[in-house]
């Protein structure tokens, strides 16, 4: 097995899900435990969204890069950046990094294709739903990602911050949360919905509509344990 490295704190919650899943995968019935070796390097999610509202994605990308660096220093073998938003940075970062890296974007448009997506919906931070992340490497497979409008945008980054970026989740911001999935499935005809932040996963933690809701999170730790046991 490959030793992997997380750049984390991008939230901490989402944090949390990327290591539980990496190890229920490696999970053996009857009691093995024959787990990999994970480093984890967590970063101030405070100072990366300073980075973001200041639009200083160089910076961005050089404290990613510190961070791979960490990680290799430690000894990991591969690593992966356990956050949609910083992968706004992805080339730049991938570009100088020590280790190869496993996109999230990349993990979620090719599990989008085998499902034979066509306008799958995006939600996520609304730096996210506003750049071309996921529409960049979906078009040209023939894929159009839709957001929802301005309004909407900014219920959901609110909801983020104040909520579910802190572990906290409602029934009612669920409500909220749905309410828009709906509102785009009937104005534009979404065939999925994309949980383009990795804290998403945490308040909608299932299909609904008749839509197959992405989970980013569970997508890229399944990428990552293929690429860790060499699949």
């Amino acid at each position: 097995m490959k030793r992997i490295g997380l750049v984390g704190g991008l939230g901490p919650e989402s944090t949390l899900d990327y290591y539980k899943g990496i190890i229920r995968a490696f999970a053996q019935p009857g009691g093995g435990f024959n787990y990999p070796e994970i480093f984890i390097h967590s970063l101030n999610l405070g100072q990366v969204l300073d980075l973001f509202a200041a639009g200083d994605r160089d910076r961005l990308a050089d404290l990613l890069v510190d961070s791979l660096l960490a990680l290799h220093r430690a000894g990991a073998q591969f690593a992966a950046i356990a956050a949609n938003t910083p992968h706004l940075v992805f080339d730049q970062v991938q570009a100088r990094s020590p280790l190869p890296l496993i996109s999230i974007v990349e993990a979620v448009r090719e599990r989008a294709q085998a499902l034979g997506l066509r306008r799958p919906g995006l939600l996520g931070t609304r730096i996210t739903m506003q750049s071309d992340l996921y529409q960049r490497s979906f078009g040209p497979r023939g894929m159009t990602v839709l957001a929802p409008g301005e309004k909407d945008q900014l219920l959901i980054q609110e909801r983020l911050m104040a909520e579910i970026e802190l572990g906290i989740v409602k029934d009612s911001t669920r409500q909220e949360l749905l309410d828009i999935v709906r509102r785009l499935k009937e104005s534009q005809g979404i065939d999925a919905v994309i949980l383009g932040c990795t804290e998403l996963p945490l308040i909608l933690d299932r299909d609904e509509f008749g839509l197959p809701f992405l989970n980013t999170t569970a997508i890229h730790v399944q990428a990552i344990v293929e690429y860790c046991r060499g699949i």
